[in-house]
């Protein structure tokens, strides 16, 4: 039986993998450039296995608290489906700039909902 800080750890691990590999990856992008960046693969890569840490460690800490898939969860899923789909920004320095924006916003949104689970 893994323990609901285990999970948490890797929760938390994966949710700020994602915000680091997704800033970086998008604030390289604003900057435009000519030339290949020689570090879009491996942050896409980190992105990547942060998006599998996030749920692996949310769905093991709601397992554990046995109440089922409550709305608040829900709205949560759809905030990882939104910021996973973010990595597509990078394609447009103007895009990249407000995906920079947006992200700590959904970052927030989603503490609060796991703090409150006003639903």
């Amino acid at each position: 039986m893994i323990p609901y800080a285990a999970y948490k750890v890797v929760h938390y691990l994966g949710i700020f993998t994602l915000v680091v590999a997704l800033s970086a990856s998008l604030a390289r992008s604003a900057q435009g450039g000519a030339e290949p960046d020689p570090w879009r693969k491996r942050l896409g890569i980190l992105h990547g296995v942060a998006l599998l840490a996030i749920p692996l460690g949310g769905f093991g800490m709601l397992a554990r608290l046995d109440e089922g898939f409550p709305g608040w969860a829900m709205a949560k899923v759809a905030i990882w489906l939104v910021a996973g789909g973010l990595i597509a920004l990078r394609r447009s320095p103007a895009w990249s700039a407000r995906g920079l924006v947006l992200l700590p916003l959904l970052a927030a949104l989603a503490g609060w909902l796991a703090y409150v689970k006003p639903f």
